[in-house]
């Protein structure tokens, strides 16, 4: 039973008070759809921050849920369990990696990426060099990342993001972050030192507002990487498992990178993220790298249904049609109320609104039915469940442009 009564945020007094959240208390979800405690439906273009790519409680994922949970919660980590096997191998076989290491959020995956990136550099990393550096007293340590960047909130991730103001927050930081300009490939070169042992980016900076690398910068990234024996990481945890409509981004752009992270969507809606590696850099020893839940089955046979309905036929063509869908809608909204530049791929976009109105915005959506993310002041960003149908799709796209239409929206009069 509830006890909590709608739109009483005194209630709500012993949550740590870590994020800005409206008074309404979500009860129930399903597919598309949130409702709050009042009894009101939303749809849903938040979707966990694209965590729930099949939408809110899926019968394929309940299913795998209640199975294995009658079978197996989890063993330990120091035990094989079956679940975990499968997952690995699915992965490895889908993506063209080697190995995987499984962990809970996409911070405990980027950060195992950057321990094992700097593992690879004190072990001799691709040509031998790293180790006589080592011996020399200047180990490789360094990791290339870029400005607006988000990898995180533990303390290393934090410092590998670009976000503005987290270097003021937990002093002293992590060292070993040099920090360069998305899609400017000059300022990697400005950065680059004899203490460089890889380059790690998201193909699209989703918390700066859906900020895509191009093409041609991954591409130079994979050369120049390849030219110094450096390691190319990719954190996918939010672009990964069909959110740019390709399984992986990395295969969007036809860049393969050495170090793959994924998570948010890897789950469907529970705690699950991957760290793959390919063989070469594949060099963690015992005792390096763990986890109280790593490999969980319970979590593992989640992802194992996910990753079963992504690979269906003709899913990710569908991912693709409704993302078409949806750019076409957000250009002619755009045009119609003088707004400004839509970015993003797959179902994951952003809206430029021209003025720093967009939690005013957020708030007017939510108050016609509708769940968005202010990216920035801005910017509004748009997560939708990757199997949304084309009604969905307008359905969200008529809300945004009733809200539009209200006077102190900030949409420009140009009809």
């Amino acid at each position: 039973m509830n006890t909590l009564q709608p739109h009483h945020p005194q209630q709500c007094q012993h949550l740590m008070s870590v994020t800005a959240r409206p008074a309404d208390v979500f009860v129930r979800g399903e597919g598309a759809w949130l409702w709050d405690q009042a009894g009101r439906r939303y749809l849903d273009w938040l979707q966990g921050w694209a965590v729930n790519a099949l939408g809110h409680c899926p019968a394929i994922i309940t299913q795998a849920l209640q199975a294995q949970s009658t079978q197996l919660l989890t063993p330990s980590p120091a035990l094989y369990n079956l679940p975990s096997l499968e997952l690995a191998q699915r992965l490895c076989a889908l993506s063209g990696f080697d190995q995987v290491f499984f962990g809970s959020t996409g911070a405990e995956a980027n950060e195992g990426a950057i321990k094992l990136a700097r593992k690879w550099g004190r072990t001799g990393g691709r040509n031998g060099e790293r180790a006589a550096r080592r011996e020399a007293g200047a180990g490789a340590f360094e990791i290339i990342t870029f400005d607006n960047a988000f990898h995180g909130r533990n303390l290393a991730t934090m410092a590998a993001s670009g976000k503005a103001g987290w270097d003021a927050l937990f002093p002293p930081n992590m060292p070993g972050f040099a920090k360069a300009t998305l899609n400017d490939l000059d300022s990697v070169h400005r950065v680059l030192s004899e203490r460089t042992v890889a380059i790690m980016l998201e193909p699209v900076q989703g918390e700066a507002g859906v900020r895509p690398a191009t093409r041609a910068f991954l591409q130079a990234l994979r050369e120049l990487c390849d030219e110094r024996g450096l390691l190319l990481i990719f954190d996918e945890v939010q672009t990964g498992c069909g959110r740019l409509g390709e399984l992986f981004g990395f295969q969007h752009y036809g860049v393969k990178p050495d170090i793959l992270t994924l998570g948010k969507g890897l789950g469907g809606g529970v705690p699950m993220s991957a760290v793959l590696a390919q063989q070469h850099c594949s060099v963690f020893e015992h005792g390096d790298q763990g986890g109280t839940y790593a490999g969980n089955p319970l979590m593992c046979a989640v992802s194992l249904a996910v990753l079963q309905e992504l690979s269906q036929p003709d899913f990710l063509a569908q991912v693709r049609e409704r993302g078409q869908q949806l750019q076409e809608g957000l250009l002619q909204l755009s045009q119609r109320h003088g707004l400004g530049e839509v970015r993003g791929a797959g179902l994951l976009w952003a809206l430029e609104l021209g003025s720093d109105n967009a939690a005013e915005v957020v708030r007017a959506c939510r108050e016609q039915g509708l769940l968005v993310n202010a990216a920035r002041p801005h910017c509004l960003r748009f997560m939708p469940r990757l199997n949304s149908t084309a009604q969905e799709v307008q359905t969200g796209l008529n809300i945004l442009d009733e809200v539009m239409n209200q006077p102190g929206s900030g949409a420009t009069e140009s009809r």
